[in-house]
This record gives C-alpha cells, structure tokens and sequence, in this order.
C-alpha cells in the first residue's frame, strides 16, 4: 500500500509541475505562434475555440443517416455518440480535479500566448477539448469509418490547436486524446448491443419520426 500510494503521489506531482515534462516543447510552440503571421494565428484560435461545433455537426449527420437506413441497431449506435461523448467529459473532468494541473501559461513566467490565459482553478490536465473530440471521433468510427477518420483528424487539430494558442501542454493534449478513445469505444460498443431493443420500443411511439424514416 505504502508503495501504490508513493506512486500515486508522484504521479500527481509531475502532473502539478507539468512544465517538467515537456515545458521546453510547449514554449517552442508558442514562439512559433509569436512570430506566426496574425491570419494563421487567428484562424488557429478560432478553431481552437470553435472547432468543436463541426464533430457536433457530424454527429447530427451520422443520425440523420441512421434515420434513413431505418436500422434499430444504426439508429442505437448514433444516438449513443453523444452519450459517449458526455461520459468521457465527465471522466476527464475527474482526471482534472484529482491532477489539478495549473495552466502552462501560469506557470512558465514570461509565456505569452495567442489566447487569453485561463483564470486559476481552470486545470490544464487533461485537455478537455482534445478529449471531447477524440471521444466523437472514436464514438463516429462505430457508427461510420469514413466519418470517424475525418473526426480524428479534427481531433489531432484540436489537440494541435490547444497547443498553439498556448492553453496547454503537450501532455495534456495526448492524455486528453487517450481518454477519449479509452472511454467512448467500449460505451459504443455496448449501445449497439444492448440499445437496439430500446429504439425498437421507442419507435412505436411518438418518437417514431426522429428515429426513422419509415
């Protein structure tokens, strides 16, 4: 015990003094966005902050492609892709509160970012935009490869993005990534075995027209 709660410890130190890990890696990414051109900047912090909308728009898509394939189980497995997305927020959410990683911007003196700097209290670790976007894009490969491939690459520019503008580490950003994958594929996984019967039921009611369109 006195071993696993050493560990513990340690691992939550590192996390608090994140600059430790790859500080170096973050500064040399706001320095190129300092001297980046101001468009680039721009457009980069407008995604950052924004980007999230279009895997939204997608999974408004993958359901809207369930409703015409008149499937049960594909009409299960589109509506569970916000569901999963949600309940790898809130893991994420609980990662941060237990790490309470302070922001690089708040850490490394002399940072100066594209974005405004978090307030304190807004933990760093893990990103919760890289999170939601991996979670949507490993929740929409269920329910289609081709858009599941697009959303993972949205998800590495988010991820990317977050960077840039100077709202993270690196760290945070793939742990962040990791977490959604690690938590929305199994959530997936068990809606389209389990949830078909639920829409089946569903669609008898008044419901029917937003679950198919037959």
């Amino acid at each position: 015990m006195n071993n696993l709660a050493q560990s513990q410890s340690a691992l939550s130190q590192l996390a608090m003094n994140g600059k430790s890990i790859d500080g170096g890696l973050y500064t040399w990414f706001t320095r190129q966005a300092q001297s980046a051109p101001h468009w680039l900047d721009s457009l980069i912090s407008f995604y950052a902050t924004l980007g999230l909308g279009l895997v939204a728009l997608m999974m408004v898509w993958g359901w809207w492609q369930a409703r015409q394939a008149r499937s049960a189980t594909a009409m299960a497995t589109a509506l569970a892709v916000p569901v999963a997305v949600v309940v790898a927020y809130v893991v994420n959410d609980l990662f941060k509160t237990i790490f309470t990683e302070a922001r690089p911007c708040q850490s490394i003196a002399g940072t100066v970012t594209v974005d405004p700097c978090p307030g304190v209290g807004d933990w760093s670790f893990p990103s919760n935009h890289a999170t939601i976007a991996a979670a949507a894009a490993a929740a929409l490969w269920v329910v289609n490869r081709t858009m599941g491939i697009i959303a993972a690459a949205l998800a590495l520019l988010m991820a990317f993005a977050r960077v840039w503008v100077g709202a993270h580490y690196p760290h945070d950003v793939v742990v962040g990534l990791l977490v959604g994958v690690a938590v929305a594929l199994p959530v997936m996984l068990l809606a389209r075995r389990y949830a078909p019967p639920l829409v089946v039921r569903l669609q008898s009611g008044v419901l029917r027209p937003l679950l198919t369109a037959g």
